[in-house]
């Protein structure tokens, strides 16, 4: 595994939706994904957004910050399996989202199989229950992920200080 790079990179949002707002977790992942929505337009980096049966879920919540990405709708849990999903070339992911166990579990896993690199900001993923949570994180890095944080892999992506790109970066994770 190595550094991200911003032109193999792309960012996939996994059901952050209205349905979800009733978990403890829920405020932390919106405001991670948010970040992250936005240091990716800084960067260039693509943005693929799903959301699992949004007729019973509803849609992506509004904090997130999306404008113009519109979401692949799914049924299955691993994204990457859902009609319409497309990395758009890139061979290196970072995936955030809900719930850590299922839907990124499942997605992660598939991209990997894929040989996709996969990074995890631990701080942009969560789960209804803790135990869900804190045993998804472990898993997925021994299935080959990286465990990160969000400041880590944005700061991977701007590769060094100075630049308007970092400046505006680092605006974001502040």
């Amino acid at each position: 595994m190595g550094l991200l790079e911003r032109d193999r990179t792309a960012l996939v949002i996994i059901d952050v939706q209205e349905g979800f707002r009733p978990y403890d977790a829920f405020a932390g992942v919106v405001s991670g994904c948010a970040k992250l929505v936005d240091a990716a337009r800084v960067l260039g980096v693509p943005i693929v957004v799903t959301e699992q049966y949004p007729k019973g879920l509803g849609h992506t919540a509004s904090e997130v910050g999306l404008d113009w990405e519109a979401p692949v709708e799914k049924t299955v849990f691993s994204a990457a399996r859902a009609e319409g999903f497309d990395l758009q070339g890139r061979d290196q992911a970072i995936v955030c989202g809900i719930e850590a166990h299922v839907c990124v579990s499942q997605t992660v896993h598939d991209l990997l199989g894929q040989n996709v690199e996969v990074h995890v900001p631990a701080d942009a993923v969560g789960s209804r229950n803790a135990v869900d949570y804190e045993r998804a994180l472990p898993r997925l890095e021994q299935a080959g992920a990286v465990v990160t944080t969000i400041e880590a892999a944005l700061l991977e992506l701007c590769e060094r200080a100075g630049t308007p790109e970092f400046k505006a970066v680092q605006k974001v994770i502040l």
